[in-house]
């Protein structure tokens, strides 16, 4: 918390990543800042050991420190990390991307989930000659998306308000709710001709409604708009593939950062010949986005998935860990359920209203940091998570439920070490 304090006189926001502010998790108890990781955990700076079921926010997704790929970046770093002129790495990849993600004919490269977002988009636009987006879900911090911000509910947008944003692109990124057809209709009829592409994450804790998405894609060709998938968060756990190979829909083009080389900086946008090739025709360059170290991470990280035959390795950790924590929760006698897919299974306590939720949550954070466990109510495992994390997880789980429910029984106050967790930012559409 020093750290924290010192981080707070020098970087405006505190953080560089709104997630990793402390009052996401249990302030003063969890920890925030950590001085070493490898495999399923991590150490403090502060010297205490946790098992992390945060996983970097989903960009770990073999294990932290995973041999194999840090292996393979020491070697590039031997042979150069940036080159003058192109590397053959870069080919590599986009054929390794190419006959891996379904919607994928062409490749550019980023450095980051939210600027492959905005470089997708405009792709889109000089695909189609046309100025405006629909969205649902989170889509990162540029211009493009915030700009959404101007014509939704503040409600909606918690922690995300459009400040520094130019007022002149309101009305150019439209919202609608996932799930919302008919809203969906509406906007590409009200707006005809001017919308150049439709972004959605396929799919987050749950399976979509069936149909949806085809209805989407239908809906997205018969108005002539692209349809761009999100996969940054979604992505590579389950399914090598991404969501569009699990969910059976391939989009225009998809979006992909994060898991794709296991905690190395690195995103790309992929897309059908038809609706990728246009952007030859935009001023689109970046140095480093021919960096090796990113091509080499993200490679060896695919390459790793596909041997290690991930899916399946996901489905049973999943499946392992969501019965473990029911059992806990049973064993308590609790109101509570951990459901939803295997790949992000989240914890859910019934309480009375939102204050006590809040007050529920914070608590079952801090006792779980207490028992050495980093964790949020939605837990992302990697492929390093043992049996024996699970186990030790779910005993936390047992007994910081138990005191969760004596909070409810009895009032939360005298529990209570940690400042009351608030979310880093709400979603413009969840």
């Amino acid at each position: 918390m020093e750290m924290y304090d010192r981080a707070a006189r020098l970087f405006p926001g505190k953080t560089q990543l709104r997630s990793r502010l402390a009052r996401g998790f249990a302030e003063g108890v969890s920890p925030v800042y950590a001085r070493s990781a490898k495999g399923s955990r991590f150490v403090d700076v502060d010297g205490n050991e946790y098992i992390d079921w945060v996983s970097a926010f989903g960009a770990i997704i073999l294990g932290h420190a995973d041999d194999t790929v840090d292996n393979a970046v020491k070697e590039q770093i031997d042979r150069g990390s940036i080159y003058t002129v192109n590397g053959p790495l870069e080919i590599e990849l986009a054929e390794e991307l190419v006959v891996t993600i379904p919607s994928a004919e062409m490749v550019r490269y980023t450095r980051a989930g939210g600027e492959a977002c905005a470089l997708a988009v405009r792709i889109a636009r000089t695909a189609t000659g046309r100025n405006k987006v629909l969205f649902s879900g989170y889509h990162g911090w540029h211009d493009w998306y915030q700009a959404a911000q101007y014509e939704s509910d503040p409600k909606l947008a918690s922690g995300v308000e459009p400040v520094g944003v130019p007022r002149a692109l309101a009305g150019t990124s439209i919202p609608f709710a996932e799930g919302d057809l008919d809203t969906l209709r509406k906007l590409l009829d009200d707006h005809a001709g001017d919308v150049a592409a439709i972004m959605m994450e396929p799919l987050r804790s749950t399976v979509p409604e069936e149909g949806y998405l085809e209805t989407v894609k239908e809906l997205a060709h018969t108005h002539g708009t692209v349809l761009i998938f999100d996969e940054v968060s979604c992505g590579w756990r389950i399914a090598l593939g991404g969501a569009q190979e699990y969910l059976g829909v391939t989009p225009d083009m998809t979006v992909v950062a994060k898991a794709m080389s296991n905690g190395y900086p690195m995103g790309a946008v992929v897309g059908s010949r038809e609706s990728m090739e246009p952007g030859a025709e935009a001023f689109i360059s970046s140095s480093y986005w021919s960096d090796n170290i990113g091509l080499a991470a993200s490679l060896t990280t695919i390459r790793e998935l596909r041997r290690r035959d991930s899916a399946v390795g996901f489905k049973e950790l999943g499946e392992k860990l969501i019965m473990a924590m029911n059992d806990a929760i049973d064993s308590v006698g609790i109101a509570a359920r951990f459901t939803g897919l295997h790949t992000n299974p989240t914890l859910a306590i019934d309480t009375p209203d939102e204050t006590v939720a809040a007050q529920a949550k914070t608590l079952f954070i801090q006792e779980m940091a207490r028992r050495d466990v980093h964790c949020n109510m939605t837990f992302k495992g990697t492929l390093a998570h043992t049996d024996e994390d699970i186990k030790l997880t779910a005993d936390a789980a047992a007994e910081s439920l138990a005191v969760v429910m004596k909070g409810l029984e009895g009032g939360m106050d005298d529990l209570l070490v940690a400042n009351l967790q608030q979310e880093a930012f709400r979603r413009i559409v969840r």
